[in-house]
């Protein structure tokens, strides 16, 4: 099915659900924007090699870049997404449950940005949509296991992978510069930590912005009374307009996670986060190839956790990670439970 801009228009002007449905997903983006996107520009901001503005810029064209390449390569990372949980035939009480599961996502990375805690949308997402698939089933019945499998596999991939190649490529990269001064590397660090945020920034966009994209297709089909097709064609108006959403958010509540996950958890020099936004690049890279939806802010987050270990674990600020880890494991119940009960609250009242 093709969806062309102006028929999008035409379409959130006849339908008001529809219409909610979509600024609920772009709220979702926009928070995503908060609390998830600066994880990707993090350290190059932390270590001064790029000003915050010129770094939300810089992520809002590698995001878009991200999205459109990668989803030419491999758009399964959407597709599972559209295919976690099923909803039933019912599209008008799957329209309203998808809403309820998306306003579960909203609060919940707002409380945690609040607090400066960097969450993964991404499993607020499927925590959310499969509490409010439960709700309308009455059961478990409408989650599709097999595409969970999968969420569950990226997150031991992204947690794994994101420490242990951070450790391993700060190890490599201290190897390979044992012999030169590091006074007079700092200059070449700089420049290859802005790329390396620009990778990030564009993984990010492989990653998160296919998931949101996803979303906000079965949206559509469930307001216009379909099931959401196995395989379907994301526009590219549709790549643009995530995109800047998600850097508007970036840009104007960014910096406490920038703080958090670039500041407060390891103190780093250039050529360290440098290392960082490589391990993350590379797992992401990995991960969207072959299909795995895995958290963007649990690779980075680890990588940045490998890369102090590296050093020795006394560099590591573990009441920060403690916050944060204790975050993402509350993220599946939490956000579950909120999907389950705006779902019911939803459904009686429309």
């Amino acid at each position: 099915m093709e969806i062309t801009f102006s028929w999008f228009l035409g379409q959130l002007g006849s339908s008001p659900v529809l219409l909610l449905t979509v600024l609920l997903t772009l709220g979702v983006i926009f928070v995503n924007g908060w609390t998830d996107a600066p994880n990707a520009i993090a350290t190059c901001v932390a270590t001064r090699c790029i000003s915050p503005r010129a770094a939300v810029l810089m992520s809002a064209v590698f995001n878009f870049l991200g999205v459109l390449l990668m989803t030419m390569i491999n758009a399964t990372v959407a597709a599972t997404i559209t295919n976690m949980v099923n909803f039933g035939g019912n599209t008008g009480e799957a329209t309203t449950a998808l809403c309820a599961a998306l306003f579960a996502i909203i609060l919940w990375a707002v409380v945690a940005w609040y607090f400066g805690i960097p969450t993964s949308e991404s499993h607020a997402l499927i925590a959310g949509l499969s509490g409010a698939a439960i709700a309308l089933h009455g059961g478990p019945a409408g989650i599709n296991g097999a595409e969970w499998v999968k969420v569950l596999y990226g997150l031991v991939l992204s947690t794994l992978l994101g420490f242990g190649t951070g450790f391993a490529f700060t190890r490599l990269t201290e190897f390979l510069c044992r012999k030169m001064d590091r006074r007079k590397t700092v200059g070449f660090f700089r420049g290859a930590q802005i790329f390396g945020g620009a990778a990030m920034s564009f993984m990010h966009g492989a990653q998160d912005g296919q998931k949101f994209m996803g979303v906000l297709m079965l949206g559509v089909f469930l307001a216009g009374g379909q099931e959401a097709p196995g395989q379907f064609h994301l526009p590219i108006w549709m790549m643009l307009l995530c995109s800047v959403i998600m850097a508007l958010g970036t840009s104007l509540g960014g910096y406490k996670i920038i703080k958090s996950v670039g500041m407060d958890m390891v103190h780093l020099e250039p050529y360290q986060g440098f290392s960082a936004d490589l391990a993350g690049a590379t797992c992401l890279l990995v991960s969207s190839v072959f299909g795995l939806p895995v958290s963007t802010t649990h690779t980075k987050t680890t990588a940045i956790l490998g890369v102090g270990a590296s050093r020795r674990l006394s560099a590591i600020r573990f009441s920060v990670v403690r916050d944060m880890v204790l975050t993402w494991v509350l993220t599946f119940p939490g956000c579950g439970l909120i999907g389950f009960f705006m779902a019911k609250l939803f459904i009686a009242l429309f």
